[in-house]
Formats: C-alpha cells, sequence, structure tokens
C-alpha cells in the first residue's frame, strides 16, 4: 500500500510538490497530522485542505503509472454497470467505463488495493485495466446510478424468486452497505427505494396499486416520475405488510385509512418519514412523505425570499407589508406550492430578541431558533382554535397559525389581527380573490375582516432548467402571441431548454423557484371588499394598484430563460 513505508508516503508527496499541489515542508505537516490521528497519506491532505482529490488522483496515477480520468463529464453505459454484480461499484469504490473483449476498463481511486482487484478478477472472470480517478467522483456517479438504482432493481426482479414476510420494528439504519448486506428482497426493496428517494431529492414516494402490479413513484420538485418498472402485484401485500410493521400500523386493517410515521438514521442525521395508507379498488396505496429536517435546518441559514426566486418588485412589497406592527399576512395556494415555507422566510427576516413569535402547525416542518412552536395534536384535542386561545394567553407580538381550516380558527385569527397582533397564515385557494370569498363564507364579518387584512399573496413553484445542460433555443412569433407576449417583450429575452443529463437524472430540471401574486389591501380596495363589489371590479383596482398575476409572473421567469412554457403551463393558466 502507499502508506506502507517512509520511503513510499515522501514518494506521493514529491509527486504532488512536484505538480506544484504542495510545498515540500507541508509533507512533513501531513506526516506529522497522520502520525497523530493515523488514516492514508492523501486522505490526511485532502481532509486539511492542503490538495484537492484530483490532483490526488493525478498523482496516484503518475505513481503508479496508470492514465488519470476525470469524471466530471464521464457519462456511465448503465448496460456495462446493470451488468455487473449489484455490490461490485460500492464493495470495490470502482466504475466500469468500458469493455474490450476480455478487458474491462475501470476508473478507481486507490490503485494500492492490489488483494481486492486480485479477487475482483477472480470474480468476473475478465482482466481490469486500471484508471485512477477522484474519490469523491466516483462516489457521487454511484449514488447517482451505479449503486442504488441497481440495488433497486435487482430487488424487484428477486420478487419472481422468494418473498419473506418481515415483522420486527424499530427503527431502520440506512446505509449503503446494508442494502447489500440484508437478504430479504422486500426490505431491500423498501431500504433502497429510501435510500433511493433521499438522494434524488423526492419530498413523497408514491407505491401505486395497479390492475398490471405495483408503481413506485418520485415526486421530484413537485411532479411523479416512475422509480422502477412495475413488481407484480402479488408483492403489493407485503411490500405494504413492510411499511405498516415499520409505521407501528396495524396489518391486519385493509379496509380503511391508516396514518403513521417513522424515523431511520442515515450517516449521522435522522430524517422523519410520514405515511399515509389508504385501500383502493386494487389493494392498498400508500405515500410517503420524507421530511429531512437537518437538511431544511441548514437551508434555513439563508432562507430568504431572494433565495426562493421573488422578484425584486414583490420582495420590496411584501417586505413592506410584513413589518407592520399589526393586522394579518394572508398566504394561500395548493398543497406543495411552498406557503410554510415562504411563512418562515417572512418570519426569518422580521425575528428579533425584542418581540416573541409564536407558531402553531400540523405538523413543525420546520425548526427556527428563537421562535416557540407549537405541533397540533388533534388526537389530544390540541385544534389550531384550541391552540391558538392557548398562544394568545402567552403575550405573543407575532403569530404564524399553519392553517386555516374552519370557521372557528378563521375567527380566532381575525380578533387577534384586530387586538394588536401581526398574523401569519394559510389557506387553500387558487387565488387572491378567492381567498376573500372563502373566508366571507366562513361567516367572519366583512369589515373585520378588510380592517385586519394587509396583503394576500397566492403562490405557485416552478421547475428552474438545470443549470449543467441548459441551453439556448428560439420560437417563432405566432407562438409567442399565442402567450400574450410581444416583440417589445421578447426583444432582449433569451429562451432556453434542458435536454437533461447527468445532474439532474435526465429530467432537464434541477430545483424550484417561486411565482407570487401579491394584493396589497389600501382603503379603497378594503370599501370594495366590504360592500362586496364584483371581482372583476376588484381585478381591475388590483391591477391599478400593482399586482401582478401569476400567470404574467410566470412569463417573466420564462423571459428571464429560468423555466419553459411547459412548465409555467403546468402550474398556471391564462386569465380570461
Amino acid at each position: 500500500m502507499i502508506e506502507s513505508s517512509v520511503y513510499q508516503r515522501y514518494q506521493i508527496g514529491r509527486i504532488l510538490a512536484d505538480m506544484g499541489a504542495l510545498a515540500p515542508a507541508e509533507i512533513d505537516l501531513i506526516l506529522a497530522k497522520q502520525h497523530q490521528n493515523g488514516g492514508k497519506f492523501g486522505a490526511v491532505g485532502v481532509d486539511a485542505g492542503i490538495f484537492t482529490e484530483i490532483e490526488l488522483a493525478q498523482a496516484l496515477a503518475t505513481q503508479f503509472q496508470f492514465d488519470f480520468i476525470d469524471l466530471a463529464a464521464v457519462t456511465l453505459d448503465p448496460e456495462l454497470v446493470a451488468a455487473l454484480p449489484s455490490d461490485t461499484s460500492i464493495k470495490y469504490n470502482l466504475l466500469p467505463l468500458e469493455r474490450k473483449g476480455n478487458i474491462l476498463v475501470v476508473a478507481i481511486a486507490d490503485p494500492t488495493a492490489i488483494s481486492a482487484i486480485d479477487q475482483l478478477e477472480l470474480k468476473l472472470g475478465l482482466t481490469l485495466k486500471l484508471k485512477v480517478a477522484a474519490a469523491g467522483q466516483i462516489e457521487r456517479l454511484i449514488e447517482h446510478g451505479a449503486g442504488s438504482q441497481r440495488v433497486l432493481h435487482e430487488a424487484s426482479e428477486d420478487f419472481k424468486l422468494q418473498l419473506i414476510k418481515e415483522t420486527d420494528k424499530g427503527d431502520e439504519v440506512l446505509s449503503i452497505d446494508k442494502l447489500n448486506s440484508d437478504t430479504s428482497p422486500i426490505i431491500r426493496l423498501i431500504d433502497s427505494t429510501l435510500f433511493d428517494a433521499l438522494k434524488k431529492r423526492a419530498s413523497d414516494i408514491h407505491i401505486e396499486a395497479t390492475a398490471t402490479g405495483v408503481a413506485i413513484k418520485y415526486r421530484i420538485d413537485g411532479v411523479l416520475y416512475q422509480a422502477t418498472e412495475t413488481i407484480d402485484s402479488r408483492f403489493q401485500s407485503p411490500i405494504i405488510s413492510r411499511i405498516k410493521v415499520m409505521s407501528e400500523l396495524d396489518i391486519s386493517e385493509r379496509r380503511i385509512p391508516q396514518d403513521g410515521r417513522f424515523k431511520v438514521r442515515l450517516g449521522d442525521k435522522s430524517i422523519d418519514f410520514r405515511v399515509s395508507i389508504m385501500p383502493t379498488s386494487f389493494g392498498e396505496d400508500a405515500v410517503i412523505r420524507i421530511l429531512d429536517k437537518e437538511s431544511i435546518a441548514a437551508d434555513m441559514q439563508g432562507l430568504t425570499f431572494e433565495s426562493l426566486g421573488f422578484s425584486a418588485r414583490e420582495m420590496e412589497r411584501l417586505r413592506r407589508r410584513i413589518r407592520e406592527p399589526y393586522g394579518m399576512v394572508l398566504v394561500t395556494g395548493p398543497t406543495g406550492s411552498g406557503k410554510t415555507t415562504t411563512l418562515y422566510a417572512a418570519l426569518s427576516e422580521i425575528n428579533s430578541v425584542e418581540e416573541k413569535i409564536v407558531t402553531i402547525e400540523d405538523p413543525v416542518e420546520y425548526q427556527v431558533k428563537g421562535v416557540v412552536q407549537v405541533p397540533v395534536n388533534e388526537k389530544k384535542g390540541l385544534t389550531f382554535a384550541r391552540g391558538l386561545r392557548s398562544i394568545l394567553r402567552h403575550d405573543p407580538d407575532k403569530i404564524m397559525v399553519g392553517e386555516i381550516r374552519d370557521a372557528e380558527t378563521a375567527q380566532i385569527a381575525v380578533q387577534s389581527a384586530l387586538t394588536g397582533h401581526l398574523v401569519f397564515t394559510t389557506v387553500h385557494a387558487n387565488n387572491v380573490f378567492d381567498v376573500l370569498g372563502r373566508f366571507l363564507h366562513m361567516g367572519i364579518d366583512p369589515y373585520n375582516f378588510v380592517s385586519c387584512l394587509n396583503c394576500v399573496l397566492a403562490q405557485r413553484l416552478v421547475r428552474l432548467l438545470c443549470r449543467h445542460c441548459k441551453k439556448p433555443t428560439s420560437f417563432d412569433s405566432p407562438f409567442l402571441k399565442s402567450y400574450g407576449l410581444t416583440d417589445e417583450q421578447c426583444a432582449n429575452a433569451t429562451f432556453h431548454e434542458a435536454p437533461g443529463c447527468k445532474e439532474c437524472n435526465g429530467l432537464g430540471y434541477s430545483g424550484r423557484a417561486a411565482i407570487v401574486e401579491l394584493l396589497e389591501l389600501n382603503d379603497e380596495m378594503r370599501e370594495m371588499i366590504a360592500v362586496k363589489v364584483p371581482i372583476s371590479e376588484l381585478k381591475q383596482q388590483a391591477l391599478k394598484n400593482g399586482t401582478i398575476y401569476l400567470r404574467q409572473a410566470a412569463l417573466e421567469k420564462v423571459l428571464r430563460g429560468e423555466t419553459t412554457f411547459r412548465e409555467i403551463d403546468r402550474v398556471t393558466f391564462a386569465e380570461g
């Protein structure tokens, strides 16, 4: 091995020094760290930030006279990956690049693992030709497809051979090693599905019973994708049973919906999963919501309106409204449109030690320092209305109500806003004008409602084009006019499209941004709402006051090359 002698350690150090990756004096520094903490020379140097993984791989290639390969632009051959046993890439930390007859070209991070390479040659019956690559690049490609997706496929294949029912309870520790060591195909399928969904940034996993079998789908950036081939319907019941066991639900009850949750540990972080089981005509379906609170907490450090994709104009208008001393800020939109995230961005901006902020949510998905957060527990009698009453006795300055679902909660929220509190809340409606009707239909007094209302924000999320593979494109004038765009609007626009690449898993999109429709309330608007003027007149007045409709906000993102016409058609429609 490289680090088996002082001579070899100095040799790799000299090569790195000759490359300009480190100073000769830093060799002794790395050796001292290595003597103190253990580990390999190269790993110690990389961890210390003295040189990069790429530079280490280049030095190892030079030392052992192999070719170096940069995997940044390499696309793996899925057939070649699938031809290897599922644990090969993970166990040996290598990737197959090319096969020429009896010779398999592989990228490997550690060319000194001679015994492992010899074992693999015997196992495969092939001669390996080595190329040296950075360890991190190999690991990322394994995670993107050569590892978890292959295990997922093989687990599905195993279903044709055996069926094992699993009954043990408790937290599941997920790791790449576990996915390959567990012999039960049912357990491996569920574990690898969870693992794969986390790596692909999925928010939900859908397990659907159909006439042809069991379909497993991921919701990524708000859109469903098939995760693997349809599984034989005979195995629908054990899959659901396994999920029920993990969630501590009743596996014998198959006729009524059930809700539960479980937690897993992936590496050094814990992830919560919420489970909903529902009976259908072909058997039970399951939806698993992924709540990666630690990732969310990290994201919360930089949670601002800018990071959510708000336009500069709308940010300025909204910031003015959320800094008012009292009143109500309403955010509306369908499930999964980022309403709660927007409210927390607002709270993050106005949070200070001088004021007390209390929230009531179902469930508490974000954890924010300095904010008192109360989770709804309807089974124990803690509803939004009851919790809100209790919150008012705790002398808050600002209150966030996760969602207004009934007239009682709405009434208390309005009274809170009228009595000197700033209330942030959400309600399900299609646009800012539908919200007004929702509250009035709940029996809220129109004068009280409009008196307390500062603004209403309608929101959607649009997927953003992958920055790695997006490229300019063009459209003819009739097509652009069908979207209400003029030649002047398009004169300086650069339209883009994305074919898909390995970074975005071939989807062409990566990440989402908010588009918003903000209605600010002034005295004139309040009077019009209170006397119940037609919606058409309210819309005209809102436009005069500076409101931009969701459709127009979405088109602005297309004109800036951030998303596509197809995507904005998915989440908005043209105003009549």
